[in-house]
């Protein structure tokens, strides 16, 4: 019921009352439930913040099994808050959250015995952490024929759409695909632009068309004879995502039979047009033999080829490639090279301590000191670290005159929303400019 109150809730109200479900099941001895109210008094969720209560219940849940609690008291013990710091204790934490199925403790391990962190270093124990957590996430991708892109770029739309618009493109495909799937009312209106767009000539638009029908959602039911003809007329006009549509419905039999030949041929006119999943397409179906000889060295091409334009798959069968040497001369770092550029653009790595992105709160004191470790641990990080510093203080002395002059009526102000997220670089630009001028005055 909480879950469900979270998921469905747009206001702090209804996100507090969620908490409260939590709460009393925490009670009865729900586990997830736990795992809810720990993250939220180690998060400070609506002002209940308690380092100290949030150990206590991740230790409890550890001893019942919980992979989540053991890499949350690993992260903790790590860094040494709330508890003590101890580095060999963080490592037997996340070695029991991997073998839970962590996937965070499993990538934590791999960066660890990959750089040596308190630990031996040893690429091949790596490579198996790193592998695990690829696997989790490439199993999740190869259940869905509509593979991912990974930019997100909205135009705006004119209000006259014609045969040459290039408004319409595979980013805002991917946009309603996602309002699709948390069955937002906005998928109605995507496909009603697409078939004014597709009437008015547009080959995205036909092709688009065909992706909805063919992934199925609730403005277009799926229908893969509804596909098969909008791939049909968007490849007739030349369209990259159009001929790999078909090529989809001829590798998986999807209202037509399979037909690896005609499969083929699709993808490779696909291909030549640059489409990166097309690419990818032909990489596995020379990697696993489906229709055609297998052929390594094709597939490794193919692969390479898709992984410039950053497709995900690709990139990880290329690392699967140089873990195994198969059609590559085996290299284990670049395996694990590979298998991080792929966790990287399924967003599951993230650096920015001191934004609070990768730890579960904003903690200044400990940005502070991880910034001194970068200084200390080479002499060019010193200027970086300067700037950095810098910022973290006006930001830090910022929110606290905000905090204190405007506590009981307004709430603390957020740069990043109001100027955008670089509005550091502005201010150090306005600094330069500002001493420019000072300087020009003096000597000139």
């Amino acid at each position: 019921m909480g879950i469900k109150i979270l998921q469905q809730s747009k206001s702090q109200k209804q996100k507090a009352e969620a908490y409260i479900f939590f709460a009393k099941a925490a009670d009865l001895g729900n586990l997830k439930a736990m795992e809810k109210m720990a993250d939220a008094l180690l998060f400070g969720n609506f002002g209940m913040q308690n380092i100290t209560a949030a150990i206590q219940l991740y230790e409890s849940l550890a001893k019942e099994g919980s992979y989540k609690a053991q890499n949350a008291l690993g992260f903790l013990s790590s860094y040494g808050i709330g508890m003590e710091y101890n580095q060999a204790k963080a490592l037997i934490y996340y070695t029991f959250g991997s073998a839970g199925g962590s996937m965070m403790s499993q990538m934590i391990l791999g960066y660890r015995y990959l750089s040596g962190i308190n630990v031996l270093q040893n690429c091949e124990v790596s490579l198996s952490h790193y592998k695990k957590a690829a696997d989790y996430i490439a199993d999740k991708l190869e259940k869905s024929e509509g593979i991912p892109v990974e930019k997100v770029r909205l135009t705006e739309r004119p209000e006259n759409l014609s045969s040459n618009s290039e408004i319409l493109d595979w980013d805002i495909y991917q946009y309603y695909k996602f309002l699709a799937e948390r069955g937002d009312v906005q998928i109605q209106k995507a496909l009603y632009y697409f078939l004014k767009a597709a009437k008015a000539g547009s080959a995205n638009a036909m092709a688009f068309i065909g992706k909805m029908y063919l992934e199925g959602n609730a403005a277009a039911p799926q229908n893969n004879a509804t596909a098969f003809k909008y791939f049909s007329m968007a490849a007739s006009k030349g369209n990259a995502i159009g001929l790999h549509g078909l090529g989809l419905l001829y590798f998986y039999g999807k209202g037509v039979p399979v037909n690896y030949a005609e499969a083929l041929k699709y993808f490779q006119k696909a291909a030549e047009k640059g489409w990166p999943n097309a690419q990818f397409q032909l990489g596995f179906m020379y990697y696993s033999g489906s229709g055609v000889w297998k052929d390594y060295k094709l597939a490794f091409k193919y692969f390479y080829l898709a992984s410039q334009s950053g497709q995900p798959l690709a990139i990880y069968y290329l690392a699967e490639m140089y873990a195994t040497g198969t059609g590559v001369l085996r290299s284990c770092r670049t395996a694990v090279e590979k298998r991080l550029k792929f966790l990287k653009k399924r967003r599951c790595i993230h650096w920015h301590f001191s934004y609070g992105i990768e730890l579960p709160f904003k903690d200044i004191h400990l940005a502070r000191r991880l910034y001194d470790m970068a200084a200390q641990t080479s002499p060019d990080a010193h200027i970086p670290v300067f700037l950095a510093l810098m910022k973290l203080e006006t930001v830090h002395l910022l929110q606290d005159i905000l905090f204190f002059n405007f506590t009981m009526r307004w709430k603390w102000t957020v740069l990043d929303n109001t100027i955008g997220p670089c509005w550091d670089l502005f201010v150090i630009g306005l600094i330069v400019a500002v001493l420019i001028f000072l300087l020009r005055n003096r000597y000139g």
